[in-house]
């Protein structure tokens, strides 16, 4: 388990993390997210004592990273997939690690492995490593010590699709396991694939925390996208029922759940060709939350835009 109480971190005027609190339980994956600069890392070095908090505090399984005995065994970190040597091979890194934890050599061969590192490959040195090949092997080393917590910062990026694939099966298998798994990315498509709960953060502050149906709760009442072979003979129906709908494109817009749209439907015999949510999706709530965060947007952009014009 993570617990992140009152996390803060200053520089001189500059809040880079504002008075952050939130849990993290054993058997869920958490996403924290937030655009380029919103705290993320901040907040996760501080968590394993990279950065030291200006107020507030962060413990794992009940103690401070600092204090936990050959933490590799109980923490997995990933945090920048480039700290490494760039001179050493990629099993020399992790041979490094397993010596430090007192692991068997086997390990480092189990690692390689299971994120799909070829023997050649683990004999490259890390400078001609691609990014992708980077993201692997940090992970790799997070998983070395099969701890029982995992934080990971933007371990997707570099990946190609297929890697985004394996690592989010990789993942969500860690955490039905028991794992405990803190993930942050700007990528929100990625993460809530994966993510049981959600935390958003913009400019060092938690601005929504929850599971995924939770916040879209929270985003606005429920709204239906709809077309029919007769949209006339659906919204008559609907709105003998005191339902409010409006036209949209070529269907529908329905202030009710697509349920509801569909019964009424039924009800009525009226084909629908498409039914779905019309509600704002996560991407529209992230969005909407962070705008004061967005580069995209921000007045001064817009300044910028217009005297380039």
């Amino acid at each position: 388990m993570i617990t992140v109480e009152g996390l803060t971190r200053t520089y001189g005027a500059f809040t880079a993390v504002d008075d952050v609190s939130f849990v993290c339980q054993p058997g869920r994956v958490t996403g924290f997210l937030g655009p380029n600069g919103a705290g993320k890392t901040t907040a996760m070095r501080m968590m394993v004592g990279l950065t030291a908090p200006t107020r507030g505090r962060a413990t794992i399984g009940g103690h401070r990273y600092a204090d936990i005995p050959n933490p590799g065994r109980h923490v997995g970190v990933l945090l920048d997939a480039s700290a490494q040597h760039a001179g050493r091979t990629g099993r020399e890194v992790l041979t490094i690690g397993a010596k430090t934890m007192g692991l068997p050599a086997s390990r480092v061969d189990e690692m390689l492995a299971l994120v799909s590192l070829s023997d050649a490959e683990s004999k490259r040195r890390l400078r001609n490593y691609s990014l992708g090949m980077r993201q692997r092997l940090g992970i790799a080393h997070a998983l070395l010590g099969d701890p029982e917590v995992l934080i990971l910062d933007e371990p997707a990026n570099g990946l190609d699709p297929a890697g985004i694939r394996w690592m989010r099966g990789l993942l969500r298998g860690y955490a039905e396991r028991g794992g405990t798994v803190l993930l942050s990315s700007h990528l929100l498509h990625e993460v809530e694939q994966i993510a049981d709960e959600l935390i958003l953060i913009g400019r060092g502050k938690i601005v929504a925390q929850g599971d995924r149906e939770t916040l879209l709760a929270d985003a606005g009442p429920a709204s239906s996208l709809v077309t029919a072979l007769d949209n006339d003979a659906l919204a008559a129906a609907l709105r003998a029922q005191g339902i409010q709908v409006s036209a949209s494109g070529t269907g529908l817009r329905v202030a009710a759940s697509p349920e509801t749209v569909g019964r009424t439907a039924l009800d009525a015999r009226v084909v629908l060709t498409d039914l779905r949510t019309g509600q704002a999706g996560l991407e529209d709530l992230f969005l909407e939350l962070t705008a004061d965060t967005q580069r995209e947007g921000h007045p001064a952009a817009a300044t910028q835009q217009g005297a380039s014009a």
